[in-house]
């Protein structure tokens, strides 16, 4: 049976680091999978960001996966530190009330960017199991130069509990990457194709299979 998929990016590139392989595979099932990405660059930070050339590359890089929708947020990119948390909370759950998702896809807590901490902590609110929410499962992914960035200490650490076999679909999430023109760099950068082509096969020999995407489980209810 066909799902409702949605994954939440904090800046665009985010979902395809984290899963782009996974979004392949959800949309070859005939899930329909939903990318929700939270924020634009700042212009005071940012002036000569061209937002047309990335919004052209988002619909690229979303064609090559299958993505069934993407809705852009516009909060501002990276200070949502400096927003109330309620208002990122209410956001996403305004979009998990309208997609009706079953499976919700968030960055890590740990990571270093704190644009990722506090969409971690917005979606858990908005995915909280009352008041008839739709979301059955809550899982983590890890992003390039952020997630491995961060701190060694506890909680802060990425444990991956889940793997997706991507064996089939990691070409067309490295080509899916391709499409954000200025965001890939050359290796040994952690944002290169050829590093992210290594996490897979990494993760993919943790479980014994070619290629896979990790990720930690928050909740799942069954």
């Amino acid at each position: 049976m066909s799902q409702s998929v949605l994954v939440i990016a904090p800046h665009p590139d985010d979902e395809v680091l984290g899963c782009g392989g996974t979004i392949a595979r959800h949309a070859d099932l005939g899930d329909a999978v939903h990318v929700l990405i939270i924020t634009r660059g700042d212009p005071d930070l940012y002036p000569d960001d061209d937002q047309a050339a990335l919004d052209e590359d988002v619909r690229a890089a979303h064609s090559a996966l299958g993505v069934t929708s993407t809705t852009h947020l516009d909060f501002p990119a990276p200070r949502l530190d400096s927003l109330p948390g309620y208002q990122l909370a209410n956001a996403i759950g305004e979009a998990i009330a309208r997609l009706r998702p079953s499976i919700l896809y968030l960055p890590h807590r740990g990571d270093i960017h704190a644009d990722h901490q506090r969409v971690y902590l917005a979606g858990l609110v908005a995915a909280r199991p009352i008041n008839h929410c739709p979301v059955r499962q809550v899982l983590c992914y890890e992003t390039l130069s952020e997630t491995e960035w961060a701190s060694p200490e506890g909680d802060q650490v990425f444990r991956p509990t889940v793997f997706a076999d991507i064996t089939p679909y990691l070409e067309t999430k490295l080509k899916a990457m391709a499409c954000y023109r200025d965001e890939v760099k050359s290796f040994p950068h952690p944002r290169s194709l050829p590093a992210l082509q290594a996490l897979a096969q990494l993760r993919g020999a943790t479980v014994g299979v070619a290629a896979a995407e990790a990720f930690a489980l928050v909740r799942q209810i069954v």
